[in-house]
Parts: structure tokens; C-alpha cells; sequence
């Protein structure tokens, strides 16, 4: 099965001036959570998506996203809309939290004394789609013809979990007595989410989990140690979590997962280290059809040579393009990375490198703005098109199709 694009991105894109600065009075809860939003405030929301949509449209990038310009970061507006969960704005760093956390170590370090999260407090359940809004947003920004061209993204199921103190995640009063038990019910949620999505238009989903990499990262890993964490049984947890969100996917739905290790302001990275301590149990583990993986910077990804865990049947999409740095790669040296990763997974299949050719795609190695501020070093609305269109134009030299 062929990835959907030669061409993809991640989805995140810099966010107009005028949108920053409608949304530049909101408060901290309104603008992490998408809380109490004022009519105004949506307004210049929808003109900017119709504009970026627009944009995308004209220029011929695929898949049309809504530039997650209703969001202020990648996460909001999913886990604060189920039932069963409420947001704490201020948790103390480090108290709060696990032992050496990579993010909120890095935050501390610029000065942050406390993270808003979102805990359980009572039964997890799916009574209104936390989404729908938004892709029904997007969607219709399109001639019904291209709903199918557009991609909505998500948070991982993980993500308020991953982060907490072990043990804190659901309060004593929210009636769970295990991790287990807590994502059994919001793994139901995704699935129903899904559902919904999917019976409103939509067939091309990402689900966002850069937490994955952070069991390559030796100071997440000596933390959990130290919280007597059990780490594989943890990654084996989430990886558990992911495939019984994705077991009653419609068939034709199409989902991925993206992987990166942080995007924070000013090219920030939380991590660094290969995907092989993860690779094996990524490719075989988990019920994914396309997997998107940043790989734009060696000394922070590792390289390539996870890859030849790819079983057959599975598409990568590589992040060869950077969202960190303003400066436009060479695309010959992106070509070169296309060949030597498809020669690692043709060796390992036993495969031609053609053949291992289609099992790959070229994206941008993140988001341009996971959160309204987190534009890298340099990055401007214009250089930000001219990698999508060297991604655009370097997919259809390798791939001619």
C-alpha cells in the first residue's frame, strides 16, 4: 500500500499576523484549551483557515490542512472535550511530574515554575466529538470533490499520561484503579472519534506522539528508573492503547502517526537518540499504516537505520526537510537520503530499491508551528512555502508520478 502522498507535511503552519493578534487576549486556559473563544476570535480563525486552505489549494500542497489555526498547540481541544476530564492550569515543575521529564525539564530551565495539564477526575466517556467542529471547518472550505485531499491531525491518547507523576494521572475519586482501565475508556473515545470524523468526510487522519522518541532519550529512561517505572511494560501500554483506538477503523480510513522529539519555539528540541531502541515494536507492534518520522538532523534522529524493521505492506514518510532551520536544503542531498534509506529497507525485505521506493514518501521533518509560537529560527510565511514546494518538487523528481 502506497503512502497517500509523495508529497505530505505534517500539518501545523505558521499562523498570520492578524490571527496572532486576534487571539492575543485570551487568556492562558482559553488559548491552550480553546476555552470561551469570543465570536471575534473565531471569526478571524475562519477567515485565516479559508485563506491557508486557499494557499495550499493553489499552490498544489497535499494534503490540505486547516494549518491547526484553531488551536494554539497541537493537543488542545481534544482531552479538555471528554467527559471525565479536567484541566488543571498551573501543576508545579517538578513536583507535578515524572522524575528528569525531558519537556518540563527543558521548560524549568527557561524559567517555567508550572504546566497546565489535564487530569480524569471522573468516567471517561465520548459524548460529544471533541473535533467535529474543526473538520467540518476545514471540510467545508472544499468542494465536496476534495474532502478526501484534506488531513486532520490528533493528539496521542498518551499524551497527559506520559508526562504526570506515575499514579496521578486519574484522581481517586475519578472510579479507576489502573492505567489499564483508564485507557481501555479513552481508547473508546478515539475509536468513536474516529467513527464520527469518518462519517462526516473525512479519510485522512495523523495521530501526533513525539512521547514515542522520549523512550530513545536516556534521561527519560534513567527517570522512570528512578519513579520505579517499568519502562517497556509502559511503551507496551501505549502501543496497546494505540492499535485498540485503530481496531474498528472503517477500512478506507487512513491513518498515520507522526514521531518527533519537540518543536518548541526557536527550533527547541526536548531529545535526542535513535528510533532503535522503538523501531521494531513502531513498525511491527503497532496497527499503523504510515509512520512519520523526522530524520532532518542525524545528531538528533539517529539516522536510518531503524528503518530496515519496516515490514512490507507499511509506509515511512521521511522528514527530510526542516522546520528548525530557515535555510533551504540542497535537493540533491535530499535525494541522496531518499536513496540510502530505501536501500536499508530493500536490503532488509529483500527487495529492490524501487520496490523500497514505494514504500516512502518526503515530508518536512515537523509542523511549522505546533503551538501559534513555535515557528523555528528564521522561519518566515514565505521560506515556509519554499520548502513545501521543494518537498513538492523533489517528491515528484524521485517518485514521477
Amino acid at each position: 500500500m502506497a503512502p497517500p502522498y509523495r508529497a505530505d507535511h505534517i500539518g501545523s503552519l505558521l499562523r498570520p499576523q492578524a490571527l496572532l493578534e486576534a487571539r492575543s487576549g485570551l487568556s492562558s486556559a482559553s488559548q491552550m484549551y480553546n476555552k470561551e473563544v469570543p465570536n471575534g476570535v473565531k471569526a478571524a480563525e475562519a477567515k485565516a483557515v479559508k485563506e491557508v486552505v486557499e494557499l495550499q489549494r493553489s499552490k498544489g500542497v497535499r494534503p490540505i490542512t486547516d494549518g491547526e489555526y484553531t488551536r494554539h498547540i497541537y493537543y488542545g481541544g481534544f482531552f479538555e472535550n471528554l467527559s471525565g476530564f479536567e484541566i488543571n492550569p498551573e501543576l508545579p515543575i517538578p513536583d507535578a511530574f515524572r522524575t528528569n521529564f525531558p519537556t518540563t525539564t527543558g521548560l524549568a530551565k527557561m524559567g517555567a515554575k508550572t504546566r497546565a495539564v489535564v487530569k480524569c477526575t471522573g468516567k471517561i466517556e465520548y459524548q460529544e466529538s471533541p473535533y467535529l467542529p474543526e473538520w467540518i471547518a476545514l471540510r467545508d472550505t472544499l468542494p465536496k470533490s476534495q474532502w478526501g485531499e484534506a488531513k486532520l491531525t490528533m493528539p496521542t491518547p498518551n499524551y497527559q499520561h506520559i508526562q504526570l507523576k506515575p499514579g496521578t494521572a486519574f484522581t481517586a475519586g475519578s472510579g479507576y484503579k489502573s492505567d489499564e482501565e483508564y485507557f481501555s475508556d479513552l481508547a473508546k473515545c478515539y475509536a468513536a472519534e474516529l467513527q464520527t470524523l469518518y462519517d462526516a468526510g473525512l479519510r485522512n487522519l495523523q495521530i501526533d506522539d513525539p512521547h514515542l522518541t522520549y523512550f530513545c532519550s536516556s534521561q527519560f529512561l534513567d527517570g522512570c528508573k528512578t519513579d520505579g517505572t517499568d519502562t517497556d511494560e509502559l511503551l507496551y501500554l501505549y502501543i496497546r492503547t494505540h492499535n485498540q483506538l485503530l481496531a474498528k477503523k472503517p477500512a478506507d480510513l487512513h491513518v498515520g502517526v507522526h514521531l518527533c522529539r519537540g518543536n518548541m519555539a526557536g527550533s527547541t528540541h526536548w531529545v535526542s537518540g535513535s528510533y532503535e531502541n522503538i523501531a521494531d515494536k513502531l513498525f511491527n507492534q503497532t496497527a499503523y499504516q504510515t509512520y512519520y518520522l523526522e530524520f532532518d538532523d542525524s545528531e538528533r534522529d539517529g539516522g536510518f537505520e531503524p528503518l530496515r524493521f519496516l515490514p512490507k505492506g507499511k509506509n515511512v514518510v521521511l522528514g527530510l526537510v526542516s522546520t528548525k532551520k530557515a535555510e533551504l536544503e540542497d535537493r540533491n542531498t535530499i535525494k541522496a537520503s531518499i536513496t540510502k534509506a530505501a536501500k536499508i529497507i530493500a536490503e532488509a525485505q529483500g527487495v529492490t530499491v524501487e520496490e523500497a521506493l514505494g514504500s516512502l514518501a518526503l515530508s518536512p521533518q515537523c509542523g511549522f508551528s505546533s503551538s501559534s509560537l513555535a515557528g523555528g529560527k528564521g522561519m518566515t510565511m514565505d521560506k515556509m512555502w519554499e520548502k513545501l514546494q521543494l518537498v513538492k518538487e523533489v517528491a515528484q523528481e524521485v517518485w514521477a508520478e
